[in-house]
């Protein structure tokens, strides 16, 4: 077990394998041994980076059998990003709601719900807008050149919030500003990272809500992009 635990390509490992295992894999170790061995443990960095190290810190609120995959290393973590387009429609726009399928280059993920047995850690939104060039055409809403809402006033001058499950991740009334980039060129277009980022689990329906003042002057067939940017568990 110890070797496991030295070899795990995880930092926190303490949390992943549970400190029970922990103490029985060093309880009939030598006193001055087994501090070494736990110190080194608790010492141990990989090198893992932004979001990946968010969701290392969080293994404490990982389901047990999501650890037990991790432990095993029939799941794995990985980059990933939930999409979501939506036409403008009205002063509330949900980006995920419990209807959606799946379909490429509209969204992602089906239901507002992550796939059955993993877990997500969502480090960053990003927010986007576009207008289609042929609204007659279905297939065009798959090809808007999405740009940053600062081009469209009563979008940037909107809010949005983010929930999971019901519960906060980030507060409602938040401005969209947040989400103008333009002048940054440490991080891509739209995106903002958050400071407290939050682990969801599947099962928890995902509310990405914009609420606009005015829809004056945004153009009939306008659609946001709306996206939640992180590390999540996968096969």
């Amino acid at each position: 077990m110890i070797d496991e635990m030295m070899d795990s390509e995880y930092n926190n490992v303490g949390e992943l394998f549970g400190f029970g295992a922990l103490e029985e894999a060093t309880r009939n170790m030598a006193p001055m041994q087994r501090v070494k061995t736990i110190a080194q443990l608790s010492k141990q960095v990989k090198g893992s980076r932004r979001s990946r190290a968010e969701m290392e810190k969080f293994f404490k609120q990982l389901p047990e059998n999501v650890k037990q995959e991790l432990v095993k290393g029939t799941l794995r973590l990985a980059d990933w990003t939930i999409y979501s387009v939506k036409k403008i429609n009205s002063k509330t726009i949900k980006m995920f709601e419990s209807h959606d399928d799946k379909e490429v280059s509209i969204r992602n993920i089906a239901n507002a719900k992550l796939p059955k047995n993993s877990v997500f850690m969502v480090s960053g939104l990003i927010l986007l807008t576009g207008a289609s060039t042929a609204p007659a055409d279905p297939e065009a809403t798959k090809a808007i050149n999405f740009r940053t809402i600062s081009s469209v006033p009563a979008i940037s001058n909107g809010e949005f919030s983010l929930k999971a499950n019901k519960k906060q991740i980030v507060p409602e009334n938040q401005s969209n500003r947040r989400f103008i980039t333009d002048n940054d060129t440490t991080v891509q277009w739209g995106y903002y990272k958050l400071d407290n980022p939050r682990l969801i689990k599947d099962e928890e329906v995902i509310e990405f809500t914009v609420e606009l003042g005015t829809t004056f002057g945004i153009p009939a067939d306008q659609y946001l992009f709306a996206a939640l940017d992180g590390t999540a568990t996968t096969p």
